[in-house]
């Protein structure tokens, strides 16, 4: 019993939570800050706030929700302190791991472009798959507004999709 452990703030649980929500946590995290480091800190803090704040949590179903509500909240903040911070990239964000297509990389460096809440917005909707009305509680705000965020953002990855799409199958057309 996950949520009974968790209300109880039994520290097994972090395991269990881990196994069944990590990846997906550490996955929305990281694409809301563009940091492997960073997203497994987020990912950490938000299993220790579950289990600190375990008993709060009404209703058992509405955990992965609620788990995506503490990610999103811990990364904004993150986002947050950090903004004025330039952070020198010596290494790619995915070691060992090759980007498949342009697209791929036109779309993660589109996300980067966003306004923070935009991004999360967009990340929360498409990569978690929550549906609006889960964004608007877990981004604390309404649906109106989610809306309104996924639509520019789409708008801009879309824009930003075939300026990159199109500049790089132009640049490999042959010469004739």
């Amino acid at each position: 019993m996950t949520v009974e452990a968790l209300r109880r703030g039994e520290p097994e649980v972090l395991a269990e939570l881990l196994a069944r929500y990590g990846r997906e946590i550490q996955g929305v995290a990281y694409l809301i800050l563009r940091d492997r480091a960073d997203a497994e800190d987020v990912l950490m803090d938000t299993l220790l706030t579950a289990l600190e704040r375990g008993s709060s949590l009404r209703d058992g179903s509405a955990m992965r929700q609620w788990l995506l509500k503490i990610a999103t909240n811990q990364a904004l903040g993150r986002q947050r302190r950090f903004r004025y911070v330039q952070w020198l990239q010596l290494s790619p964000d995915t070691p060992g791991e090759a980007m498949d297509t342009t697209e791929h990389v036109a779309l993660v460096q589109g996300l980067a472009t966003l306004p923070i809440r935009s991004r999360a917005a967009v990340i929360l909707h498409y990569y978690a798959d929550l549906p609006v009305a889960e964004v608007a509680a877990v981004m604390g705000t309404s649906q109106n507004t989610v809306k309104s965020q996924l639509r520019t953002g789409l708008a801009r990855l879309r824009e930003l999709l075939d300026t990159s799409v199109g500049a790089a199958s132009h640049a490999e057309a042959p010469n004739v």
